[in-house]
């Protein structure tokens, strides 16, 4: 009997299974449901593709996004794997070709999106094929405590149900505790195992800068990854043009992606981020889930996520290939407002507020942290770690400093206004500025006028975003962003408590700098030698991919290109011995690839 090791060298070309993945694969064919929370490039889809080609009955993947269901079956396929999907990218007769691939059992896997899957029709169509597996990709969006819910999601508890016979196996790389419960519930009604591998990505830097110049700072922090290819975050549509127009004048290749872009610019778009070597793509959130793109070298935030696990989520599509890549966040109080403002709007509960809060909460305290923030993320979704040496806090400590009077300052003037004022003119009071809103509330005649006249406005902002990040202060959404004093605040208003807090650096322009940022590149161990030969071997992946209209790393990924430069292999033996080459994909694109590295002779 063909076994999971077998299928993994034969189809996938692969020797040895990743941490994690043999564990899941043998609960997966004992017939146990499963959910899987593995971090990002820990190889999810061979936890469920290896098991589906051992299954004589045919396996449904519920997957968000059209282009990751399209990659997906086209890596499948360049793997002598017969696979289909159906979506709506699709005309109705190749849709129906793709049906009959998997009535006849041609294709072992079917990539289907929920809102297909969970109609009547389909479901009795499936009744009819008795599925031996669902796999849930992207499980968060099942849970109404993820970060990317999607009520489509929701309806996919009825396969239980529908279906008792076969396996659930869900996956995902971004869930903490609550989320992970409720997804089990929802999916398997807690008849199945939980497993959680681990969250770290140790190839990601982390660095967090405080907002002064949006534009300045992300053409600053461009420059440290020219020529990469990358992804900036913005919060709007409008930031996302002007952004991206903004590279491209600063000699970029940049592109806007957003939700409201024709559906065909935003495909052409994404096949460009995924073909082209050095793109950069600035988007709304609206980009990313479905991103299978392994070379994504950094990601940067211009404005503040909703949560940890969404911030987790989007940088977690950088470095996917195991290489050192960049991530860098920049924010101000003005995002902790916004963001608030959305959790109070957006009609949920008051549980969800809640907790919703207190996931933002948790995101200013990583913002704000003073030590290792890998070991705060980490922390966060329950996990110990030593401090990892390739955030800023690790390779910069900031200094810590008393600032128990200037924080009096500032408390003090929130005590004297009532609690009614936004940060802005809290600040203005404290510096004892003369504005038309000052004097129209009287607040120029306040024992705490111009108590903080000596300090800079930008280091007073970085006093409150710190205050606020450690629960000192509060902000009343209802009241449009009013500070207001809490009960560790007063603590310290009254002298019972010290208030320190990390240095603010205030630049000669008045403005508060970030520490001397470290920009790690990915560094390569090859010779000049090989060097050169993989710029070959890529060039020839180019070639064969823009023919075949499919991204690069569905010809080869570059870990197996340089394996291929390590390992010189001059004949199909030797070639079938590199990493990630199998069979079919040596028949296909070995004996190219072959006479590359013969022309380039021998090291």
């Amino acid at each position: 009997m063909t076994t999971p090791r077998a299928i993994l060298k034969s189809t996938f070309g692969f020797d040895d299974f990743r941490p994690g993945q043999g564990g899941v694969i043998d609960m997966i064919m004992a017939g146990q449901n499963v959910l899987a929370v593995m971090p990002t490039g820990a190889g999810k889809s061979l936890c469920y593709q290896v098991p589906a080609l051992l299954f004589d009955r045919v396996t449904i993947v519920i997957s968000p996004l059209v282009a990751l269901m399209d990659n997906q079956v086209a890596g499948l396929r360049a793997n002598g794997v017969e696979a289909a999907c159906i979506h709506s990218g699709q005309s109705r007769e190749a849709n129906v070709a793709q049906w009959r691939n998997v009535a006849s059992g041609r294709a072992k896997l079917l990539y289907l999106s929920p809102e297909r899957l969970m109609t009547p029709r389909m479901i009795s169509a499936m009744k009819g094929l008795s599925p031996a597996m669902f796999v849930i990709d992207e499980a968060h969006c099942v849970s109404k405590w993820g970060p990317a819910f999607r009520p489509e999601y929701a309806q996919l508890s009825e396969l239980k149900t529908d279906f008792p016979d076969a396996v659930i196996a869900a996956f995902t790389a971004t869930a903490d505790e609550a989320t992970r419960s409720d997804i089990a519930q929802t999916l398997f009604n807690n008849r199945g195992q939980i497993i959680v591998q681990g969250f770290d990505r140790p190839n990601l830097s982390l660095a967090i800068n405080s907002k002064t110049d949006r534009k300045a700072q992300l053409a600053d922090f461009m420059e440290s990854v020219r020529g990469q290819s990358g992804i900036v975050y913005a919060l709007s549509r409008k930031n996302t043009e002007e952004f991206a127009a903004h590279l491209v004048a600063a000699g970029h290749k940049a592109l806007p992606y957003h939700a409201g872009l024709d559906a065909k610019l935003r495909f052409d778009t994404q096949e460009r981020f995924m073909a082209e070597e050095g793109m950069v793509i600035v988007a709304t959130i609206a980009f990313g889930m479905g991103i299978d793109k392994p070379d994504i070298r950094f990601v940067y935030h211009t404005n503040l996520p909703g949560s940890l696990e969404a911030y987790y989520q989007e940088i977690g599509r950088a470095g996917r290939d195991g290489a050192p890549a960049v991530t860098a966040l920049c924010y101000g109080l003005d995002d902790v407002r916004m963001r608030r403002q959305f959790i109070m709007n957006d009609g949920a509960g008051d549980d969800h507020q809640v907790r919703e809060l207190r996931r933002l909460d948790s995101l200013l305290s990583y913002c704000e942290a003073s030590t290792c923030r890998r070991q705060v993320m980490l922390a966060y979704f329950g996990e110990d770690a030593a401090a990892c040496g390739n955030c800023d806090n690790c390779l910069n400590p900031p200094d810590m400093i008393d600032a128990t009077q200037p924080l009096q300052c500032i408390l003090t003037t929130i005590e004297d206004t009532g609690a009614r004022f936004g940060q802005a003119h809290v600040i203005a009071v404290a510096r004892g500025a003369d504005t038309q809103r000052i004097r129209q509330f009287s607040h120029d005649q306040t024992k705490g006028y111009g108590a903080a006249k000596a300090m800079g406005a930008s280091y007073l902002q970085g006093l409150v975003r710190q205050a606020l990040a450690s629960g000192h202060i509060d902000m009343d959404i209802e009241r449009f962003g009013a500070l207001m004093i809490t009960d560790k605040g007063r603590d310290v208003l009254r002298g019972h408590e010290v208030f320190k807090c990390k240095d603010i650096i205030i630049s000669a322009a008045g403005k508060s700098t970030d520490r001397k940022r470290a920009k790690p590149k990915a560094q390569s161990n090859l010779s000049k030698q090989n060097q050169e030969l993989l710029v070959e071997l890529k060039a020839k992946r180019m070639e064969i991919a823009r023919g075949l209209g499919k991204p690069a790393y569905i010809v080869f990924s570059d870990a197996t290109l340089i394996d291929m430069v390590r390992k010189r292999p001059v004949s199909p033996e030797a070639m079938l011995d590199v990493s990630g080459v199998g069979a079919v994909k040596y028949e296909r694109f070995g004996a190219v690839f072959l006479d590359v590295i013969k022309s380039a002779g021998q090291a």
